[in-house]
């Protein structure tokens, strides 16, 4: 069922060639009293987008960039090595935001059996809830998100689902600065006490 839309996205690329297009044609006329017709006029109109649109543009960036993200996790130390595992999700009711999935690995915590854990990163800054509602108070203050959960099969087995039981319910980090976010991936991996030293001196 798609969502009723609340809010109305345009091509802005195009618009601004259009309005690049409509001031040329105006400069002609200057120049030779003669006005050129622009077709139909829409050339000059903002074209509206569909939200299957607009989430099919946001993914290809969110993964254009969660494939940028993983090639610098991985370019830190030969030692540390992640999977690559890229795909995203967009938010329904607003398909210009949205979120990518980067790697998934195990580590072992304190007090803790090995731990599987999935890290992603948004275009949205927002607080993770600890209910059905997984992002709570979408904020416009920052632009990015990282953050990892821990993660567990689902009672199907179908499916994996965050492990509530690890971390602060189920969060492992989560910050909106990408450096903070690469020295937490990196200590995730790291499977020496002297690697983890020189990551915590980044």
């Amino acid at each position: 069922m798609q969502p009723t839309p609340t809010l109305k996205y345009y091509d802005a690329a195009a618009y601004k060639r259009a309005q690049g297009t409509r001031s040329l044609a105006h400069t002609e006329f200057l120049r030779t009293g003669k006005l050129d017709k622009l077709g139909d006029g829409k050339r000059t109109g903002k074209r509206y987008m569909s939200y299957p649109e607009v989430a099919e543009q946001t993914g290809r960036k969110l993964e254009k960039a969660g494939t940028l993200t993983h090639a610098r996790i991985n370019g830190f130390h030969r030692a540390i090595r992640f999977p690559k595992l890229i795909f995203h999700r967009t938010l329904a009711s607003m398909p210009h935001l949205g979120y990518c999935h980067v790697t998934l690995s195990k580590t072992r915590l304190a007090r803790q059996e090995d731990v599987q854990w999935s890290f992603y990163m948004a275009n949205f800054y927002a607080e993770i809830g600890d209910g059905e509602r997984f992002f709570e108070a979408i904020s416009p203050k920052f632009s990015r998100m990282y953050f990892a959960v821990a993660t567990c099969p689902s009672q199907s087995g179908e499916r994996l689902e965050i492990n509530r039981a690890v971390g602060e319910d189920g969060v492992l980090f989560h910050t909106h600065d990408p450096k903070l976010a690469m020295k937490n991936v990196l200590l995730l991996g790291a499977r020496s006490d002297e690697l983890r030293k020189i990551i915590r001196a980044i």
